[in-house]
């Protein structure tokens, strides 16, 4: 860890303590910017506490130091009048070839050595890779300019949105070329920064990481997945992932363990399912997992508090 990042690490003042949620998990709807209205009558159902809404960097900051809030606004509006919850996700990662939605700013000034960098995913069972980018957190400056962002995100909306979640840690570069300046070590030390700087700067709303798998780690052969578990557990922050696939070899080597064994110890667990995650399906049955199951597990298992359900699940269809 860097010397700044350990320095802020360090200054993280622990939050004040949140109550825990009754089981079993509460069910958010989850969806991107713009797409609220479509998911409406899902988030007025009374089965649904509240929205899990994806925001990214390029919507939220058009240009330097100009910020953007009226989507986020416009959703909040929705969602308190529909008597319910909202999570905003700050995206600095993408999935499609053509998304790049970081700043122009980011991408064209040098300072930034190009902003994002080109990355691999496995978008769900049976799919080929595809590809994408990721904001270089292992870049000082650009670090920066995204923690410039949370601090206005909180200084308009804390306490008055429900949570804020930051993405999954997974990332996948190219191995052969990694970016200038890029170690698992550095990538590792800038989330844990950013994350040490939610914490302080959203001092009412919750705070959630994404962790599911860390760049050069498996099985926690770094100490990576077990620092970050710690480190939320000592300074109320939620943790929670991109996807409940139960039992799935992967995750068991990687980020569920560590849910099992901090149940009652986070301030929150909420985790999702996405698109990608409606795919799998269970090896006894040769099924796609359902809402049942992708609940037992998540709720005995990984101890989740909310399920970010993905608007294309089909229970939410059923009625």
């Amino acid at each position: 860890m860097t010397r700044t990042a350990s320095l802020i690490v360090t200054a993280v003042l622990l939050a004040v303590p949140i109550p825990a949620f009754a089981k079993a998990p509460e069910n958010f709807v989850y969806t991107s910017s713009g797409d609220l209205e479509a998911a409406e009558a899902v988030l007025k159902r009374d089965d649904i506490g509240g929205a899990q809404i994806v925001y990214n960097w390029r919507s939220l900051e058009p240009e330097k130091d100009k910020y953007d809030f009226s989507q986020i606004e416009k959703d909040l509006a929705v969602v308190d009048a529909a008597g319910k919850k909202l999570f905003i996700q700050v995206q600095d990662r993408f999935f499609e070839a053509d998304a790049k939605y970081a700043p122009d700013y980011l991408l064209n000034d040098p300072q930034y050595d190009g902003g994002l960098s080109p990355q691999f995913d496995n978008p769900g069972e049976g799919k080929p890779l595809g590809s994408g980018w990721v904001a270089q957190q292992w870049n000082p400056a650009v670090r920066q300019r995204y923690q410039a962002l949370l601090a206005a995100l909180a200084a308009r909306f804390d306490g008055r949105v429900y949570g804020v979640n930051l993405p999954e840690t997974a990332i996948d570069l190219d191995e052969k070329k990694p970016p200038e300046g890029y170690s698992c070590d550095s990538y590792f030390a800038g989330e844990m920064e950013n994350l040490a700087f939610a914490r302080k700067a959203f001092t009412r709303s919750r705070i959630v990481q994404y962790v599911n798998f860390w760049p050069c780690e498996w099985d926690n052969d770094r100490n990576y997945m077990g620092r970050v578990f710690d480190f939320a557990a000592t300074n109320g922050i939620g943790l929670g992932g991109p996807d409940i696939v139960p039992n799935r070899k992967a995750q068991m080597k990687n980020s569920y363990p560590f849910f099992n064994q901090y149940k009652g110890k986070l301030a929150l667990i909420a985790m999702a399912v996405q698109e990608p995650t409606l795919t799998y399906k269970n090896p006894k049955t040769g099924k796609r997992f359902s809402k049942d199951e992708f609940i037992g597990f998540a709720d005995t298992y990984l101890g989740a508090d909310i399920i970010f359900w993905s608007t294309t699940s089909p229970w939410l269809k059923a009625k």
